[in-house]
């Protein structure tokens, strides 16, 4: 197993109070011509699809990344790690055969408390009905329900309501005894095998990551994972407590916000990870549904003023797990995403298991393509300017931020369309990209993990720069590389930000460029 290295990533190094969000363009397109749609852009916002038995397959894998997938996730709740990391593998067997880049997300399962087996005959529970729960892992029936869980007489109480398999059942617990809790049934379903339970986050005792977790994750780090998330975080201590390098030298930690306590300690989980995901699913069984929208809202703000790039998941286009086309709320839902400034959109059993997971992603893939064009890029890039301008204590971040505020305005003012950024940790990429410019940002390293990492990262077309490049060298060999992969053409204004070296700790170079 790979030790992981309790090593603490700098906050400061990655962007402070108010750094934004960064925008991604799909890894397909960051090896080939841009791809532009009939109104002249590219897609900006990237698209991170869950991989099933529905897409697991190398034919499915390609079509998936082709159909405009720029991240792959695997979600260790379901499956095993064997199987997982087979998964894995194949994945970049099939991106590297295909001559794409195309990230790819672990993310943990947590502390997930599931019931007994049900059985594979599916049993009708009806409103107003009761039922006995208890910890166990024998068997669950209509009249007693085990839970594996053993904390769980002393963390749930009278009063509390538990969701189970994903709201298909809710039971609220209306008696408490010394062996078991007493039920009443508040919304009827039907269940069968071992579904998961949801209970309230400030009570639960199991620490998240779990032992389970960090095994896991050891395994991944061990074959170079590019990003991990990390489930039911409640505070910063939960981030950390994964223990991985900084990244680009270990994964991107994204920090899963789907519990009340990670809301109420949300700025310093933002500050404590790489990234972040609104996850709605179990945010909505902690919070009422109509908190839900503003929430959301809150928290992708909260990411853009502190600087990590944000994903926005569950449930997007759910109808088509099932039906060839979305309803008109969920493309709806999936360009507000766009609009609140998402840096990512995320598809679960809408591709891991639907009907047909490559029309599902081209469809997602059309949807933000045209929500990034009407996306109010000035606006945006001005609002964020007043925001990040008013930290001026000289740290490597404030630096940063005013060489790539400087660089979004000599774009602006020259009419570039095209913003080259070098970097080593993909720090000055991002910093530009929460800008959400008009001009392309093409994000060079040296470093292939940052290339990887850079899959998620808003409106920016990753591409790797030859690690024997000296540093003298690097912008003209990012100048030829771009006019080689035709991204831009000779004669073409520029806008080059990058730190004097690769190691540098802030964007401390600015210039315009012709090129050659």
């Amino acid at each position: 197993m790979v030790h992981r290295s309790r090593t603490r990533h700098n906050p400061a190094r990655r962007g402070g109070a108010g750094s934004a969000l960064v925008r991604p363009t799909p890894p397909a397109e960051a090896s080939r011509a841009p791809s532009r749609s009939v109104h002249g852009m590219r897609r900006r916002t990237k698209i991170i699809a869950t991989i099933g038995p529905a897409c697991e397959d190398e034919a499915s894998l390609r079509g998936l990344m082709e159909a405009g997938m720029d991240v792959a996730r695997l979600g260790l709740a379901h499956g095993d790690l064997d199987g997982h990391l087979e998964r894995y593998h194949r994945i970049r067997r099939v991106a590297a055969e295909s001559g794409r880049l195309c990230g790819i997300l672990v993310d943990l399962p947590g502390p997930k408390i599931r019931l007994a087996d049900f059985g594979t005959a599916p049993i009708d529970f009806e409103k107003g009905s009761r039922c006995n729960v208890r910890v166990g892992a024998d068997c669950s029936t209509i009249d007693d329900i085990e839970i594996e869980y053993p904390g769980l007489l002393s963390d749930v109480q009278v009063g509390d309501r538990l969701n189970i398999g994903d709201g298909r059942l809710l039971i609220d617990i209306v008696e408490k005894g010394n062996d078991l809790l007493v039920a009443e049934v508040a919304h009827g379903g039907r269940l069968s095998g071992r579904p998961g339970v949801h209970v309230p986050a400030d009570r639960l005792q199991m620490a998240t990551p779990t032992d389970e977790d960090l095994v896991a994750l050891d395994a991944f780090i061990e074959v170079g994972v590019d990003m991990v998330a990390v489930s039911f975080v409640r505070s910063a201590h939960d981030v950390r407590r994964v223990g991985t390098e900084p990244h680009p030298r270990g994964p991107l930690v994204v920090a899963k916000i789907e519990t009340r306590a990670a809301v109420d300690n949300l700025t310093g989980i933002i500050e404590a990870s790489g990234a972040v995901m609104v996850a709605r699913g179990d945010l909505g069984n902690e919070c009422s549904i109509e908190d839900l929208p503003p929430l959301q809202k809150e928290i992708i703000r909260e990411c853009i003023a502190l600087g990590r790039p944000v994903i926005t998941a569950t449930q997007m286009l759910e109808s088509m797990i099932t039906n060839p086309a979305p309803t008109r709320a969920e493309a709806s839902d999936v360009a507000n995403a766009v609009w609140d400034g998402s840096s990512s959109v995320m598809l679960s059993g809408e591709t891991a298991i639907g009907h047909d997971p490559i029309n599902v992603v081209r469809t997602m893939s059309r949807i933000a393509r045209r929500a990034d064009e009407e996306f109010d890029h000035h606006g945006w890039a001005a609002e964020l300017a007043e925001l990040r301008m008013t930290d001026r204590d000289g740290s490597s971040s404030s630096v940063t931020d005013a060489m790539t505020l400087a660089g979004w305005r000599a774009a602006e003012e020259l009419g570039v369309d095209t913003i080259v950024c070098i970097s080593g940790s993909g720090f000055t990429v991002r910093s530009m990209a929460r800008f959400r410019p008009r001009a392309q940002v093409l994000g060079f390293s040296q470093d292939p993990r940052t290339v990887q990492q850079l899959t998620m990262s808003w409106g920016t077309v990753p591409i790797q720069l030859d690690p024997e490049i000296g540093e003298n060298d690097r912008v003209a060999e990012s100048l030829i590389a771009a006019r080689e992969q035709g991204h831009v053409a000779s004669g073409d204004l520029v806008a080059v930000l990058a730190g004097a070296a690769s190691t540098a700790p802030s964007t401390n170079i600015l210039r315009i460029e012709r090129v050659p």
